[in-house]
C-alpha cells in the first residue's frame, strides 16, 4: 500500500473528472496518519476551490464552532482528517452547489480510509456523506441525526453546516441543546489524548 504522503499527492493530481469540472481539478484534502478526528463532508464549494482551504467558509465557522475547536486544532492534519465524498468543487445547479462527483469516492475514498488508522471519531456532514458511510440505514438525514446515539462514540451523523440549512437547525432545536455539548466533550477528549 501506497504512504498516506504519496496517495495524498496522487490525490491532489487527480484530473479524473475534468471534463465535468466547470472551475477545473482542484483537490481539497486534509489528512494525518495520527488523526483522531475525521470530517467526511460533501464537497469543497467555490470559496475553498478558490483557496485550496477546506471548510474556510461559513460553513467552516459553524463547524468548528459545533466541534468546539479553534481554526489551529481544525486545520492540524495531525489532529483532524477532512475527506469530502468529493475533494473538487462541482459547480452551480439550481438549489446550490452539485452534488459530488460519483467517480471521487470509488477512486479514493478506501485507500485513504486505509492510510487513517487512528481515526476515532468521524463526523459525518450531510446526504452523500451518510449515504456512503450509513448506506440504507436511514430514510432520511433528520432520521439518522435523531438516532446519532446508535452510532455513538464512534460516528456521528450531522446536518450539514450551511447557512442554507437555517431551517433545519430552527426546526430541530434539541440539536444544539443535546448533541453539541456531547460532540464538543468527545473531541475536547480525543483532542488531549
Amino acid at each position: 500500500m501506497a504512504s498516506l504522503k504519496s496517495l495524498a499527492t496522487e490525490v491532489r493530481a487527480c484530473t479524473i473528472c475534468i471534463e465535468h469540472l466547470p472551475a477545473g481539478p482542484r483537490p481539497v484534502i486534509q489528512v494525518g496518519r495520527s488523526a483522531k478526528i475525521l470530517i467526511a463532508g460533501q464537497a469543497p464549494g467555490r470559496r475553498v476551490h478558490e483557496s485550496g482551504v477546506p471548510f474556510q467558509d461559513p460553513s467552516g465557522d459553524r463547524l468548528r464552532d459545533w466541534l468546539g475547536v479553534t481554526p489551529e486544532e481544525f486545520y492540524d492534519p495531525k489532529r483532524i482528517a477532512i475527506l469530502p465524498m468529493g475533494f473538487c468543487y462541482p459547480g452551480t445547479g439550481k438549489s446550490g452547489d452539485l452534488p459530488p462527483r460519483p467517480e471521487c469516492a470509488p477512486a479514493w475514498r478506501e485507500p485513504l480510509l486505509k492510510a487513517l488508522p487512528k481515526v476515532e471519531l468521524t463526523v459525518v456532514l450531510g446526504q452523500y456523506a451518510l449515504a456512503y458511510h450509513l448506506p440504507k440505514r436511514y430514510k432520511s438525514l433528520t432520521a439518522a441525526v435523531e438516532d446519532w446515539e446508535s452510532v455513538w462514540p464512534a460516528m456521528l451523523p450531522l446536518p450539514h453546516p450551511s447557512p442554507r440549512n437555517q431551517r433545519w437547525f430552527r426546526n430541530n432545536a434539541w440539536f444544539e441543546t443535546d448533541v453539541l455539548p456531547k460532540l464538543r466533550r468527545r473531541v475536547r477528549r480525543l483532542l488531549k489524548a
